[in-house]
């Protein structure tokens, strides 16, 4: 069931980032980009998460997940404050 769930994250938070890039290819509004990449980087940390807890059971992922995240985060942070009107 936890790879389900799991699995269903990694590819709604993929779902997000394509829908908020082909918006921004569409529109050019700065800020879509930005959360389109913070996306792509929520869905790394998410699959990187999916392959520590299911499939590699002797390694610890959790820097690696943390910082995808991290910086997912920085780069949606920085598109509000450069980009927000």
């Amino acid at each position: 069931m936890a790879a389900l769930i799991y699995s269903l994250c990694t590819l709604t938070c993929l779902a997000a980032a394509v829908l908020l890039l082909r918006a921004w290819q569409r529109s050019r509004l700065a800020l879509l980009f930005w959360s389109g990449l913070c996306f792509i980087f929520l869905a790394t940390s998410n699959g990187l998460l999916a392959l520590d807890r299911i499939f590699l059971d002797d390694t610890d992922l959790s820097t690696a997940r943390f910082a995808s995240a991290f910086i997912g985060l920085l780069l949606l942070v920085y598109g509000l404050i450069m980009e927000g009107d």
